[in-house]
């Protein structure tokens, strides 16, 4: 359909319903099945269809289905990625609303592309950025939306996260409290840290804060995913610092890798160096030894931003900043 206007009876014909049909489905006037909507929209997005504004004007805007913005970039673990995308969907879904999930990292073009087409009523972003360039065009949209995770300006936007600061700074506390004093953070890639995502290098303010606040030394690094590139990191940062004794791992990807590194270089769990984990529970259950972990909490931050969408849908004032606190489980690797 490529230079040419797309009209919503092209719509219906590609998609083998009514005209009528494609306007409900746009609308939300009626109830449509969800295979019916869903091959509807399929159309919407295969065609290009944009409705005008007239027709925007006359519709209710109600699509009853949120998008969810998860560029799929470099460095980012997707099991934990899609523990928060399992959340926003089932949370959704409670809401009669499906979700347009949303992995091209195609910032803000992407973003205005699918806020005008009415195939959506709301978003929820993801892989937040402390110098986000889409967080100026979310200010201007009429469609609400909430960010999992927090820009560095989050005035006028909608934020809801773990409180990734206090997580740092709550692992260095635990080390502390065990009479360590000297331990070490194995963060993100690099490459989330060059890109200036806001969980990560919140993380690692907290815990660097937290060893002034304590009394401690200790180093920042960040940690590659790949078993050669741990291991390495932990050799040479054993050999750098023998004094070291406790360990803290903000790398889902990293954690198996780090204890297997530990075995290998004959460093023993927890005897000669703790290790607590910024994980998901079962991560850190599974690991040998379990591991003392702060929760990233997926299903609760995804429940939240959902519920903080569906009220701003409403008109109803929400809070600008939701952040949780860090819950730490003790178990056998401290």
């Amino acid at each position: 359909m490529s230079g040419r206007t797309v009209t919503i009876a092209q719509v219906a014909k590609h998609a083998g319903v009514a005209v009528s049909t494609v306007s409900y489905v746009l609308s939300g006037k009626r109830t449509i099945s969800a295979d019916t909507r869903r091959r509807v929209l399929d159309s919407i997005s295969a065609l290009g269809y944009h409705p005008n504004a007239g027709a925007r004007a006359l519709a209710s805007k109600r699509s009853n289905v949120i998008a969810l913005v998860l560029p799929l970039r470099a460095g980012m673990h997707v099991p934990v990625l899609m523990r928060f995308a399992s959340a926003v969907v089932t949370a959704a879904r409670r809401f009669d609303h499906d979700v347009l999930l949303l992995t091209a990292d195609e910032g803000t073009e992407g973003i205005r592309r699918v806020a005008a087409s009415a195939l959506v009523d709301a978003l929820v972003l993801m892989d937040v950025e402390l110098d986000d360039r889409r967080v100026p065009l979310l200010r201007e949209l009429p469609e609400p939306s909430v960010l999992i995770g927090f820009p560095a300006e989050p005035a006028g936007l909608t934020c809801v996260d773990l409180d990734f600061a206090a997580a740092g700074a709550r692992c260095v506390a635990h080390l502390a409290e065990r009479g360590h004093e000297e331990i070490a953070l194995l963060g993100a890639p690099s490459v989330v840290y060059d890109r200036g995502t806001g969980f990560a290098t919140r993380t690692r303010e907290g815990f660097v804060e937290s060893l002034d606040d304590h009394g401690l030394k200790g180093v920042a690094l960040p940690c590659e995913e790949t078993f050669d590139e741990v291991y390495e990191t932990v050799r040479d940062l054993l050999l750098d610092r023998p004094g070291l004794s406790g360990l803290v791992v903000h790398n889902e990807a990293a954690v198996s890798h780090v204890l297997a590194a530990l075995r290998q270089l004959g460093r023993r769990v927890p005897d000669d160096v703790a290790v607590v984990a910024i994980c998901p529970d079962d991560v850190a259950e599974r690991a040998g030894p379990p591991l003392t972990s702060v929760l990233i909490p997926a299903e609760e931050v995804g429940r939240e931003a959902v519920r903080l969408v569906m009220e701003k849908l409403e008109g109803r004032t929400v809070p600008d900043s939701t952040l949780l606190t860090p819950l730490l489980a003790v178990r056998a690797s401290t």
